[in-house]
């Protein structure tokens, strides 16, 4: 699908750009981290695979229609995707090894800080690429379903010092992803998207 968006100021089609990039790389890590427990999952949790299958699909579709929106703003995949790939599929292996319940945590923590970054990212891209903004919408409410399905499959005690302990770990691991894979880019594009909003 190609997409061709407005023609946004200078500063702005800068932003755009570390938009796309950042959920590209951030998508690719999601498909390494879904890959690998499945994997494991196959001999230690098979009733989830289903489950982890259907979410990697939904990130496999995301990742290739943030892709395809990549020409058209000038952008490209970030420099260090081998990061992405070690980092997903290390925490993906961890999780699946660690249960049932990381794995849902490890969801439900990266989905988290996922749907925080695009909530900002749709206020940024209104009135500035309204193609841009209508596939992160649509990629919004994908990412929301996961977040819903994890915390569901949590219950309660999620609340657990250990789960909580675990979820702020891989949420914090995943902004460093994001700011390591991007060369400081997602600092520059948060300050930006914050700067739009005030």
């Amino acid at each position: 699908m190609t997409i061709s968006p407005e023609s946004p100021a200078p500063r702005d089609a800068l932003t755009i750009k570390r938009i796309v990039r950042v959920n590209h790389a951030g998508e690719y890590g999601a498909i390494r981290i879904y890959s690998a427990q499945i994997a494991v999952a196959r001999r230690l949790l098979p009733d989830m695979v289903p489950a982890l299958q259907q979410m990697l699909a939904d990130e496999i579709d995301h990742c290739a229609k943030f892709y395809a929106a990549m020409p058209a703003r000038n952008s490209r995949p970030c420099r260090i995707m081998k990061l992405w790939s070690l980092g997903g599929s290390l925490l993906g292996v961890m999780t699946a090894l660690m249960g049932r319940r990381a794995i849902w945590v490890c969801t439900a923590a990266v989905e988290e800080t996922v749907h925080r970054h695009l909530d900002e990212q749709l206020h940024f891209l209104q009135g500035r690429d309204a193609d841009l903004h209508a596939v992160i919408s649509s990629i919004r409410e994908e990412e929301l379903a996961h977040l819903h399905h994890a915390e569901a499959q949590l219950g309660d005690k999620a609340r657990r010092a250990l789960q909580t302990m675990l979820q702020s770990a891989i949420a914090i691991v995943t902004e460093i992803l994001i700011w390591l894979s991007t060369w400081g880019d997602s600092t520059r594009m948060t300050r930006a998207l914050r700067q739009a909003r005030s």
